[in-house]
């Protein structure tokens, strides 16, 4: 069954880093907003001299390595997407928890919706994925004599599994459905104060709040910003991602005297 399983899982750990690393070379090549790399992965961690280079040389590892599963049969090509995979989940769970208002960069621009338990979990799937083709040994030689009704069972539901866990799905939708980038489209602020108040983050911060309807509201972006007056002169700033079914909301309490006091749950805000 694992050897099955290894078998389906070599093309998709192939497909993926081919879609990762050419998405990456594009984003990097391309002329978009100035600044917008910056707003992509683990670059936003790097001076800004740095974020360009970084994602060109992520993107030919990831090619370098979909190169090596093809055409190298040794231990060490099926290793290396190993150490890849289970790197890229422990970046994307620090990210998450250091800057929630970035995305993940991990197919480019389309990947610019901040990094949520979905895009996590997805490389955690990968990286179980790539341990079965390594623990097995598998080959392309092995995959194409491999093929059955088992085969094309366990290809369909990796294939549908990631599917699922891969929001740039939804936001490809999006913009071909709006034809506008999400910085772009226009959003009624009422539709995003009713996402805030359907969230968790609100049940969490509403017993904290003198009234109900915000003392000011903006947009930076992708993210709708509402004001709240709370307690003892405070407030509370939530910030709402514009695009998706269950769009990312974050909350910071400030207060008159000090920063925002949950900085791991908050996101910085304009003064």
């Amino acid at each position: 069954m694992l050897s099955t399983i290894a078998a389906a899982a070599l093309p998709v750990l192939v497909v993926m880093l081919l879609l990762g690393g050419v998405a990456k070379i594009v984003t990097a090549g391309g002329d978009g907003t100035p600044g917008a790399l910056g707003r992509l992965g683990p670059a936003v961690l790097a001076p800004e001299r740095f974020v360009k280079p970084a994602m060109l040389i992520c993107a030919c590892g990831e090619l370098g390595l979909a190169a090596g599963l093809i055409a190298v049969d040794h231990p060490a090509a099926r290793w290396l997407p190993v150490a890849f995979f289970a790197v890229a989940t422990y970046v994307l769970q620090d990210l998450r928890r250091r800057r929630p208002d970035v995305g993940c960069g991990c197919f480019g621009e389309v990947s610019a919706a901040p990094v949520g338990v979905r895009s996590i979990l997805r490389a955690a799937v990968l990286t179980a994925a790539a341990v079965a083709v390594a623990v097995e040994g598998t080959t392309g030689a092995e995959v194409v004599a491999g093929i059955s009704w088992a085969f094309a069972a366990s290809l369909g539901g990796i294939v549908v599994l990631l599917l699922a866990l891969s929001p740039e799905l939804e936001e490809s939708l999006a913009r071909l459905r709006y034809r506008a980038p999400c910085e772009l489209r226009p959003l009624p602020p009422e539709r995003a104060l009713s996402r805030l108040r359907a969230s968790s983050a609100w049940r969490t911060h509403a017993v904290l709040l003198e009234s109900h309807e915000p003392a000011d509201m903006w947009r930076e972006l992708c993210w709708r910003f509402f004001v709240f007056p709370a307690r003892n002169g405070a407030e509370v700033v939530f910030a709402v991602y514009l695009s998706g079914r269950r769009p990312a909301v974050r909350a910071a309490l400030v207060t008159p005297d000090g920063p925002p006091a949950s900085l791991q749950e908050s996101m910085p805000v304009s003064a």
